[in-house]
């Protein structure tokens, strides 16, 4: 009871400084499983779990009206069973994404009964009733803040000894087909994370990288580092320059 209630906790204030914070991304699961492995007593299982599922969600971002799968529960409860089970980073691995995908129908649930305050707040608006407009807003915040703490409090408190008997009896073989999915997921969420961003003009720079990395066997580290000082390069030497070339032909037409 006590670790359902500090879960369900955790989740809503993070949503809370999520929205009240200018989005300082709070929600991803590299902040929100280490917090979780905090409150349940394994801080070092909560920050592999946080660090792994990162790489699986790092493209599930909303935008505009897109509501992806909400990473936030996906997370929190994935972490929470991961540890509760004594199982590790492979049951957080397969109920994560499952968890993300169900609580996204119910944020869903939650926009849509948010809507019915829109005529009130339209006429709170015509009013010019601008304390009336901010209490409605905290009234909607609070709603779905309650939703979270209720989703995880609920799951923990029913849904824990339902998921350790589960775990327990899952055969060693799917276990060990789950720690392979595990290796490839994270591969597959850079590949989501890439193919919009994959042009002609970039290509070369993911070549390098991979170059970096399977041939002169730089860690992750230095081959960061240097892209930082690539983009830098790239950015300022080379586009001052380009730009100090446009003045001077601007110049020379002038002339």
């Amino acid at each position: 009871m006590q670790a359902a209630f500090m879960v369900g906790l955790v989740l809503a204030i993070l949503w809370l400084i999520e929205k009240l914070g200018g989005t300082p991304m709070v929600i991803r699961p590299i902040v929100v499983s280490p917090l979780v492995g905090l409150v349940l007593g394994d801080l070092q299982s909560g920050l592999l779990i946080g660090a792994t599922l990162e790489l699986i969600f790092m493209g599930a971002i909303q935008i505009g009206a897109a509501v992806p799968p909400d990473v936030l529960v996906g997370a929190g409860l994935g972490t929470a069973f991961a540890i509760l089970s004594g199982k590790g980073a492979e049951v957080a691995l397969a109920l994560a994404l499952p968890i993300a995908i169900l609580a996204q129908s119910l944020k869903v649930i939650v926009f849509i009964v948010r809507s019915w305050f829109m005529d009130f707040a339209m006429k709170l608006a015509s009013e010019a009733n601008i304390k009336g407009l901010i209490a409605l807003n905290f009234a909607g915040l609070l709603l779905q803040c309650l939703m979270y703490f209720t989703v995880a409090f609920v799951a923990i408190t029913f849904g824990s000894s339902a998921v350790e008997s589960f775990v327990a009896n899952i055969p060693k073989t799917i276990m060990n087909g789950l720690t392979v999915a595990g290796g490839l997921l994270p591969a597959v969420g850079f590949a989501l994370l890439l193919q919009p961003m994959m042009t002609s003009k970039n290509t070369i720079y993911f070549i390098l990288g991979f170059i970096l990395i399977s041939y002169a066997n730089l860690p992750i580290l230095a081959v960061t580092m240097f892209g930082v000082i690539l983009a830098y390069i790239i950015t300022y030497e080379i586009g001052n320059n380009v730009v100090q070339n446009n003045s001077e032909e601007e110049m020379l037409f002038d002339d």
